[in-house]
Parts: structure tokens; C-alpha cells; sequence
């Protein structure tokens, strides 16, 4: 009986500690890391430096909203309004080559709405033919701007988005 019993205090301990622990790097997992002014203001310079640099490149377009985009095949399909939804594969990175999204890591294309993107995205999309293939170069504005989103994305986060437009999804 006394066997039992230790056994049972040691499994009771056991699952406690495990709880515990639990508990600890999930709260840990839901507070955001904090990001100094510093950081933020580095962030941004180089963000505006970067687009800067890529506005300048030979066989970069640029918008008036200051969207950059590079053509690396360009389809000869339908393009796609802001009120449809469109089929995309796409990578995005932070300007230091971090991905932080990837259908393609998936294996499966997104589906979404053309004005339920950030306004890079949106902008971009309504001037792409269906079958093309486009590499995005998003300021912060036309981006998420002074939100932090997630653990990678800074306030203030300049793009780099590669976009398969697959298709228009008619409904």
C-alpha cells in the first residue's frame, strides 16, 4: 500500500510540474517581445533606404503610392478587380531576407479577397494579369505600417512579397 502511494505522489508531482511548466511558456508564448524606439526608428530607416535603393534598379516599376514591383512573368489572363477574390501562391520576406508567410511552405495556394490584403497587396494585385508572376517591394505605408504583427514583423516593416497570380475565383 505504501508503494502505491508514494507512486501516486510522485505521478501527482509529476503532472503539477508538468502543468506548471505548461502554463509558463504559454504565457511566455502570448507576450509580445518588447521593441525599443530605437529599433523601431533603425527599422524604418532602413526600410526607406531599402525602397530607396530598389526604386533605382532597372526593370523595377514604381506606382505613385510608392509600391515597387519587378515583373518576372507577366501573364496574359483576366485582371482582377478589388471586389473579386483571387487564387495566389505567394513567399513574403522582411527586407533582411526573413520569411514570415509562405503558401508555397504549405503546398497549398490562398484564396482571398483583393481588398482583404495589407494596400501593397491590393494595389499590385489589380494591376496583375491571371498567370503572372510578380515580385513586390511594399513600403511600410502600403504595409501594416506602425502595427507589429507577429514576432518578425517590426512597426514600421518595408516587404518583399513574390506573387503567383493562379486565378479570379468566379463564383
Amino acid at each position: 500500500m505504501k508503494k502505491i502511494s508514494t507512486w501516486a505522489l510522485v505521478l501527482t508531482a509529476a503532472a503539477f510540474l508538468l502543468t506548471s511548466c505548461a502554463d509558463k511558456a504559454s504565457d511566455q508564448q502570448k507576450k509580445p517581445v518588447s521593441v525599443t524606439q530605437d529599433e523601431v526608428t533603425a527599422n524604418k530607416a532602413a526600410g526607406e533606404a531599402f525602397m530607396a535603393q530598389i526604386a533605382t534598379q532597372e526593370g523595377v516599376g514604381r506606382t505613385a503610392s510608392g509600391l515597387c514591383y519587378r515583373v518576372v512573368e507577366n501573364g496574359s489572363g483576366e485582371v482582377p478587380t478589388a471586389h473579386d477574390k483571387v487564387i495566389v501562391h505567394y513567399r513574403g520576406t522582411l527586407i533582411d531576407g526573413t520569411v514570415f508567410d509562405s503558401s508555397y511552405d504549405r503546398g497549398t495556394p490562398a484564396v482571398f479577397g483583393v481588398s482583404d490584403v495589407i494596400p501593397g497587396w491590393t494595389e499590385a494585385l489589380c494591376m496583375m494579369p491571371v498567370d503572372s508572376k510578380w515580385i513586390l517591394y511594399i513600403p511600410q505605408q502600403l504595409a501594416y505600417g506602425s502595427q507589429r504583427v507577429g514576432k518578425d514583423i517590426l512597426p514600421y516593416s518595408a516587404m518583399i512579397f513574390e506573387v503567383e497570380l493562379l486565378g479570379i475565383v468566379k463564383d
